[in-house]
Formats: structure tokens, C-alpha cells, sequence
């Protein structure tokens, strides 16, 4: 099953609609619930009638089907009140250390990383990225992510992996030139990391056609720069799967339903890959000349990020992003 948000003028977490298969068509679920975010909230009781509604799409029953204009829709999840991004591709952990001269945790193998973004504002899956400061670092990121289902505190990593009910795509914005200082306060991120864009469909495992196993997507994620080839590392090399990145979330907190978790910058260490951010693509440029090549974006550059399953079919639509220079407010 796909779901996606059409933008309305009047709800900031826009319309629900089921989305078929191929992502050709779609029908509007607002009888079942207003919006995703309700639906997650009550996904005992709405998943039943979703499902049914895609069974009737797919098969060219529903009433009121319409062609899906990905440019109509917002991110899956226009909002959410709580997105906890982790980093669970150590190769990317190693290299981004190693760009900014930081040391390794002692617990890298062990202990997962995560920080708390926002959850308040996503982009747009084709809207622009907004930069104020262009000595900032502009950076894409390439993720993949789940959405859970209410998680107790303190359960356990296999039992985390029963609360997952969608998977989305990401491109995690961030500002790499705001990190050092930021992280040299002893605070953690939070300027750094501005608002992130998820791709227009979550789906749910079955549309991952047995990809989805052990905790991660095994699929490569394809990352375009301007158009031409940037990665397509394989998601399914995480160190730390889903269920240990939930449970690490969920260790002293409940998480509600609709909490997203991302899995940070998907990175293998197969050079052939390509990287999924720019801050990567830097440091292995550090390591083989001496000092980085690639500029961080400037405006009119584009990013495009996309997942297919075995067949060529484009699972969570596409992220499709350019930078645009805005000016501050007042």
C-alpha cells in the first residue's frame, strides 16, 4: 500500500490519498481519515479500510481515482512531532569524523548516534531548498526512514521492529559549515540542520517486495547531482538496523505514533557507489588529493533522490530539489 498528502490551502498536513502501485493513480481517503498523520494515530482502525481502498485502485474499482501529479503533493508526512534522525553507516560516520578532525565514540560499533530534528516544517518533495548564507555548506543527504507506531519505553530491538508501519525516503538537509562550532558548544545540532524532505509516497512493507528484511531496506538509494550521477549505495548495509535505532530512541521516552527515524546517510564503502551527501564525496577527495574538489551547493543546483525495487518500478516517488538563495525576514 501507498499513501501520500495532497497540499490544501487550508490543512497544514494536507489531504490523504491512496496511491496504486505504479503510482499512475490515486483516490482520495479523507473519508477514512483527514489526514496520514491521523491515519498513523490510528492505524488499528484505519489500516483495515486503506487497505481496501488500494485493493480497490489497484484492481480499477475505486470511485474518484485521478492521476497522480507528484507536484501536487506534499512530503508523505508534511509534519510529525517527533523526527530522530540516526547514523547507522559507519563508513559515513568515519569519513565526516574524519573531514571535521574529530575522533571517533568509543562506542561507535555499539552504541547508535542520533540527533532530534525538526519535525515541525518538511519540504516539499520538489520544493526548493532555502538558503539565507551560502558560507553555510549546503549538503543533501540520502536516507531512508520508518514511521512508527506508538513504541513503550524501554522495548527491546527485535520487539521495535513490530512497530514499523511505513517507509519513506529522505533528503536530510544539512549546513556543514555550521556544525563544527555547533557541535563544539556541547549541545548538538539544531541550526545545521534546517528543514528536511521526504519522498511523496510512505509505503508499506509489501511494496518493498521482500527488500525489507532484517531490520533494513535492501535496495540501492540513487542520488543525482545536477542531473548526473551521484550514488546509489545500498541501504541494506546499516550497522545498526531499525529495530536498535527505535529501541535506542525509545530507551527513556515513549515514542508516538507518527514518530519518524531516519537512518542517517546511506554509505557503502564499494568506492564504485558513488555517496549519497557532498561532505563525503569531500573527505574521499581529502584522503586521495590532499584537499576537496566538489563545492557544497550553490543556487540552481538540484539534487534527485529516488528508490526502485527489482523490477524498475520507482517505489517512493521522487525527491527533486533545487537551491534557491532567499533573503532574511524583516
Amino acid at each position: 500500500m501507498k499513501l501520500g498528502s495532497l497540499k490544501h490551502a487550508h490543512h497544514r498536513d494536507g489531504e490523504l490519498i491512496v496511491v496504486s502501485t505504479d503510482h499512475r493513480m490515486a483516490v482520495k481517503a479523507s473519508s477514512i481519515a483527514p489526514s496520514l498523520r491521523t491515519a498513523i494515530e490510528n492505524w488499528a482502525t484505519t489500516r483495515p479500510h486503506l487497505e481496501k481502498l488500494s485493493d480497490d485502485l489497484n484492481a480499477g474499482t475505486a470511485a474518484g481515482a485521478f492521476a497522480v501529479d507528484e507536484s501536487q503533493l506534499h512530503s508523505a508526512l508534511p509534519r510529525t512531532f517527533q523526527w530522530a534522525d540516526g547514523s547507522a553507516f559507519l563508513h559515513h560516520v568515519k569519513l565526516v569524523r574524519m573531514a571535521r578532525k574529530a575522533s571517533l565514540p568509543e562506542t561507535l560499533y555499539t552504541v547508535p548516534l542520533m540527533y532530534q530534528g525538526g519535525g515541525d516544517d518538511f519540504l516539499a518533495p520538489r520544493e526548493d531548498i532555502p538558503q539565507l548564507d551560502f558560507s553555510h555548506g549546503t549538503d543533501f543527504e540520502g536516507e531512508v526512514a520508518v514511521i512508527v507506531d506508538d513504541v513503550p519505553m524501554g522495548i527491546s530491538a527485535e520487539k521495535a521492529l513490530e512497530k514499523v508501519i511505513l517507509f519513506m525516503i529522505v533528503n536530510d538537509v544539512s549546513l556543514r559549515g555550521l556544525i563544527p562550532e555547533e557541535l563544539a558548544q556541547g549541545f548538538g545540532f539544531f541550526q545545521s540542520k534546517p528543514s528536511s524532505a521526504f519522498a511523496p509516497f510512505a509505503v508499506t512493507a509489501d511494496e518493498l517486495k521482500g527488500a525489507w528484511r532484517e531490520g533494513r531496506i535492501h535496495l540501492p538509494l540513487h542520488v543525482k547531482y545536477n542531473e548526473q550521477f551521484f550514488g546509489n549505495a545500498d541501504a541494506g548495509h546499516m550497522h545498526f538496523h531499525f529495530g536498535q535505532l527505535i529501541a535506542h530512541a525509545a530507551r527513556t521516552r515513549n515514542l508516538k505514533a507518527g514518530t519518524v527515524i531516519g537512518s542517517g546517510t546511506v554509505s557503502n564503502e564499494d568506492p564504485t557507489r558513488g555517496s549519497s551527501c557532498l561532505a563525503e564525496k569531500r573527505m574521499i577527495e581529502t584522503i586521495n588529493n590532499g584537499q576537496p574538489s566538489t563545492p557544497f551547493m550553490k543556487a540552481g543546483d538540484t539534487v534527485r533522490i529516488e528508490m526502485f525495487d527489482a523490477d524498475g518500478r520507482n517505489i517512493f516517488g521522487t525527491i527533486h530539489q533545487k537551491v534557491v538563495s532567499v533573503q532574511p525576514a524583516g
